[in-house]
C-alpha cells in the first residue's frame, strides 16, 4: 500500500528539484485543500448568507407603487466599503446626483458576518464626506423606501429576498460578475441575479453587450462612462516633473480580473528592456518581484494625478468591464496599456490608447511603444485635450431613470390633483 505522505529521500529530491520556496508553497498548497475540505473555505467565497438566496424561477409577481411625492425615498444596498474602492466611490456619484435632485438617500450596507454598520459608517464618513445619506443595516428592512438599488450580486439576491413586492427595484451593473469566478456554483448564483426581474442599469457597452451575448437580457438603460476631470488633468511643468518618465500600475494582488500576474510578469519583462525607467506601482504593496520597483501604496486622487502627469504610461488591466483609470490615466496626458477586447473599444475609442493581447509580453510591448515615442509631451497635451464626459451626465441618466419608475405618470398626476377631471 502507498504510505500517506513522502519518505525523506522522496522529500530531499523534491527539495533539490524545485527548491525550499518551491517545497513551501506546495505544503501551503495543500494544508489549504485539507482546510477546504473541513470548513468549506470555497463557502466563505459567497458574499451573501445562505439564507438570503433566491431563485429567479421562484420570484413571485412584482407590483411596484408610484408615488406622487416631488422627493423619492432611495435605498442604496451595497456591501461596506474599503478606503479607495472604485465601485463604492462610482455607486456613491450615483446617490450624490439623487441627493442633489432632492431625493432623499439611505445606504443599506449589507455585511454576510455582521448586522454592526456603525464601523462601516465611519469608514464612509472619512473617506466620502460629501455623502449625506443616512446609513443603515440591509437586514434592518427597507421600511419607507420608494425605490431599492442593488449594487452587485450578492445585494441583488438580498434585495430579491428581503423587499416588499410592491418596491420598485434597480440594478446598478459595474462589472459582468459572473466573471468574477470560475464555471460554477457562484458563477451561477451571479449569473441568475440578471432573472430576477428588476430595472437593470448598465454602465457602459462593454456590460450591456455581454449581458446580451452571454444570456440574451436587454438593459433597461445604458449609461455612459464618465471622468473625474476635476482631479485627473495635465498640470503645468511647474507642478509635475519637467519630463515624463517611468511608468505605473495600479495593484490588486488578490482581484483576478485585474489581472495581477499578467501585469507582473509583462513588467518584469518590460524592465528586462528599459531598466532605465522607473516602475511604480500603488494599490497593493509589490511582493516577490524579481525587479526593482517604488511602491507607493494608496493614494488620494490629487497624489495619483501628480503621478500621472509625471510617468509616460501605464498598465491598465481588467476583464469584466472597462477600468475606469483609464480615462482618467489619458486625461493626465498618461498612455493607458490595456487588454484587447472588442466590448472594451466599444466604450473607449481614443487613436492613443495601446490595446494588446492579454500576455506577458504584449504588455511589455505596448509600454515599450508608449516609452519610445518621439513626442511623449505632444501626446500627452493630446490625450488630456480631448472632450471626456464628466459624471454628472451618467448620473443624471441613472436618476431619471428612477423617478420614470417611481413617479406616477405626469397625466395621472394631473388627474388626481383636479380630483379625477380632465
Amino acid at each position: 500500500m502507498t504510505p500517506p505522505y513522502p519518505s525523506p529521500v522522496d522529500l530531499w529530491r523534491r527539495v533539490r528539484s524545485i527548491g525550499p520556496s518551491g517545497v513551501a508553497k506546495a505544503v501551503v498548497r495543500r494544508t489549504a485543500q485539507k482546510m477546504n475540505e473541513r470548513f468549506d473555505l470555497m463557502g466563505a467565497e459567497l458574499p451573501l448568507r445562505v439564507e438570503d438566496l433566491v431563485d429567479s424561477t421562484d420570484i413571485g409577481r412584482r407590483e411596484p407603487s408610484q408615488s406622487t411625492d416631488a422627493s423619492l425615498q432611495i435605498g442604496w444596498v451595497c456591501a461596506p466599503p474599503g478606503p479607495g474602492s472604485g465601485g463604492h466611490t462610482t455607486l456613491f456619484r450615483m446617490v450624490a446626483a439623487a441627493e442633489q435632485q432632492g431625493h432623499q438617500c439611505t445606504l443599506f450596507l449589507y455585511d454576510r458576518n455582521s448586522d454592526d454598520v456603525e464601523r462601516h459608517e465611519q469608514v464612509i464618513r472619512r473617506h466620502w464626506p460629501g455623502i449625506r445619506a443616512g446609513i443603515r443595516g440591509a437586514t434592518q428592512g427597507f421600511d419607507g423606501m420608494n425605490a431599492l438599488v442593488a449594487s452587485s450580486w450578492g445585494t441583488a439576491h438580498v434585495v430579491a429576498n428581503r423587499a416588499p413586492s410592491t418596491m420598485n427595484c434597480f440594478y446598478f451593473i459595474q462589472d459582468y460578475e459572473p466573471y468574477f469566478y470560475p464555471r460554477g456554483a457562484l458563477y451561477a448564483l451571479a449569473e441568475d441575479t440578471y432573472r430576477f426581474g428588476f430595472v437593470n442599469v448598465a454602465l457602459g457597452e462593454m456590460v450591456a453587450s455581454t449581458l446580451a451575448h452571454e444570456l440574451g437580457v436587454v438593459a433597461d438603460i445604458t449609461v455612459p462612462f464618465g471622468c473625474d476631470t476635476t482631479e485627473y488633468k495635465l498640470l503645468p511643468h511647474n507642478t509635475s516633473s519637467a519630463a515624463r518618465s517611468g511608468v505605473v500600475y495600479y495593484a490588486k494582488r488578490n482581484v483576478d480580473r485585474r489581472g495581477y500576474l499578467l501585469a507582473k510578469l509583462g513588467l518584469e519583462d518590460f524592465h528586462r528592456r528599459h531598466p532605465e525607467q522607473e516602475i511604480h506601482v500603488f494599490g497593493d504593496k509589490a511582493l516577490d518581484w524579481t525587479i526593482p520597483v517604488t511602491n507607493h501604496g494608496s493614494l488620494s486622487p490629487s497624489k495619483l494625478n501628480l503621478l500621472y502627469n509625471r510617468t509616460i504610461a501605464s498598465v491598465a488591466l481588467s476583464f469584466t468591464n472597462i477600468t475606469l483609470v483609464a480615462e482618467e490615466l489619458m486625461a493626465a496626458g498618461n498612455v493607458p496599456i490595456m487588454n484587447d477586447h472588442p466590448f472594451s473599444r466599444a466604450v473607449l475609442s481614443s487613436p492613443h490608447a495601446i490595446w494588446v493581447p492579454p500576455s506577458p509580453a504584449a504588455i511589455a510591448n505596448g509600454l515599450s511603444v508608449a516609452v519610445n515615442s518621439r513626442d511623449i509631451e505632444g501626446r500627452a497635451r493630446l490625450m488630456a485635450e480631448a472632450k471626456r464626459t464628466d459624471w454628472h451626465n451618467p448620473a443624471s441618466l441613472v436618476i431619471q431613470e428612477i423617478e420614470r419608475h417611481c413617479y406616477v405618470p405626469a397625466t395621472n398626476r394631473l388627474r388626481m390633483a383636479t380630483g379625477g377631471a380632465l
